[in-house]
């Protein structure tokens, strides 16, 4: 193992690093699946976001290079997207493929590229980073737990019906051709008061049918068709889980009022595609796992399955207050929704340090302006709320809503009860969506 007295060079990626990143994150990711064998999906999937991919360019990987040798011997990729909620669209950064050499481990390597990657995002205005990975490892560089990426019951594959009510609806696998429709589609599903994370038609066509084979997150999309239009669409994994399984990761549909018939045959249509894997694979289909929230109109309209914890994606927000500011659009909706108009000219949201000073015209919200906090939030009379920075970020997630969030964290308080009926209809809990793009 090198020691701390080696000094690295922190960079960006470039072109001509591609087989370097892919052998060395190859031969560090998912090494318990390969048995210590470097894993060639993670190989394609590197290769891919080097040459072609429609989010990605080099320079959105940091490398740290070994000075004696001038080669890689860690790196992340910083996948950069938007997400919407209620028509808005937020930067976000979700990060991947964090791994270091392990000759090159203990001297402190995360830290370093996850240092260089804050730096950038703040530059560029990035509003969230978003990471999946080691339990707990993430807190220690500033992110924290605020948002479930699943929790939908896994359905055993007998528990599949053998066909869906169709009635004038039919399934097949999407064409290049298909993503102008499903941009459109996804466009709309983008005006909900749900996370989403909105493919151009660009993307869509990539994911159809822009990645290598081997590619380890490379997915299969099909889509509903009445007569010739596409009106939902089902993307899930392209292989059988080392369990047997058929990941579900995404489902949307045009209109809400299809999903009553539109779920049957989507399930059915994952009970054959499970089949086809068992028979290519020789291995046997045992369950269908959505990677879905539980209030998934799929999940719902479909039979019950065996329950599942949800998992953990780590989020960090640098300025919690600049996303509240981002987010005002979904608060005005909300409490238009809810009737409520703001009875003062200020609501104003200490966060143990920086305060959100919300400012109202005739009980509806103009601008919010970040101001410095009071030395002690809960005993001033100009701060209606004081609720400390990672429980806000829950809270502005949707993650929690307000009576949550009073349970879990003694620190958030409130002034009066005025203001607990006007904060909590300003942030509900809000379903997850999400396919992110990788």
């Amino acid at each position: 193992m090198t020691t701390g007295t080696v000094r690295y060079l922190i960079r960006p990626g470039r072109p001509s690093d591609a087989a370097e990143l892919a052998d060395l994150q190859a031969s560090v990711q998912l090494q318990r699946v390969t048995g210590g064998k470097p894993h060639p999906g993670i190989a394609a999937w590197v290769h891919d976001l080097l040459d072609g991919h429609p989010s990605v360019t080099p320079d959105d990987f940091l490398v740290a290079e070994d000075p004696a040798t001038g080669r890689p011997v860690a790196s992340l990729v910083s996948l950069r997207q938007d997400w919407a909620l209620t028509g808005v669209r937020l930067p976000v950064a979700q990060i991947e493929l964090v791994g270091t050499a392990p000759e090159h481990r203990g001297n402190r390597l995360t830290e370093q590229l996850f240092a260089a990657l804050h730096q950038r995002h703040a530059a560029d205005g990035v509003a969230i980073q978003m990471i999946e990975g080691i339990p707990y490892f993430y807190r220690r560089l500033g992110y924290d737990y605020a948002l479930a990426n699943d929790g939908a019951p896994t359905l055993p594959a007998a528990e599949l019906p053998p066909r869906g009510d169709a009635g004038d609806f039919s399934m097949r696998p999407a064409t290049a051709a298909d993503a102008y429709a499903l941009a459109d589609l996804d466009r709309l599903l983008a005006a909900d008061d749900v996370w989403t994370c909105p493919r151009d038609v660009a993307v869509w066509q990539y994911e159809i049918a822009g990645r290598r084979a081997a590619d380890f997150v490379r997915r299969a999309v099909a889509v509903l068709v009445s007569g010739t239009d596409v009106v939902a669409y089902l993307v899930y994994g392209n292989r059988l889980s080392t369990a047997g399984d058929v990941f579900v990761v995404a489902a949307g549909a045009l209109r809400p009022e299809d999903w009553p018939v539109a779920a049957p045959v989507m399930h059915a249509y994952l009970g054959q595609a499970g089949r086809e894997f068992e028979a290519a694979e020789g291995r046997p289909f045992t369950a269908v796992r959505f990677l879905l929230d539980p209030r998934h109109p799929l999940v719902l309209h479909g039979p019950h399955g065996v329950p599942q914890r949800p998992r953990g994606w780590y989020v960090r927000a640098a300025d919690p207050i600049g996303l509240l500011t981002r987010l005002q659009p979904a608060l005005r909706a909300r409490w238009q929704a809810a009737g409520l108009r703001w009875p003062e000219p200020e609501l104003t949201i200490d966060t143990y340090g920086r305060a959100a000073r919300l400012e109202f015209e005739d009980g509806t919200l103009k601008a919010v302006h970040a101001v410095p906090g009071e030395v002690s939030p809960p005993t001033s009379p100009s701060v209606h709320a004081a609720i400390p920075p990672a429980a806000l970020l829950q809270l502005l997630l949707g993650h929690r809503d307000l009576p949550g969030l009073l349970d879990h964290w003694p620190d958030c308080l409130l002034r009066d009860r005025r203001t607990e009926e006007f904060l909590t209809a300003a942030f509900p809990t809000v379903p997850v969506h999400l396919w992110t793009r990788t």
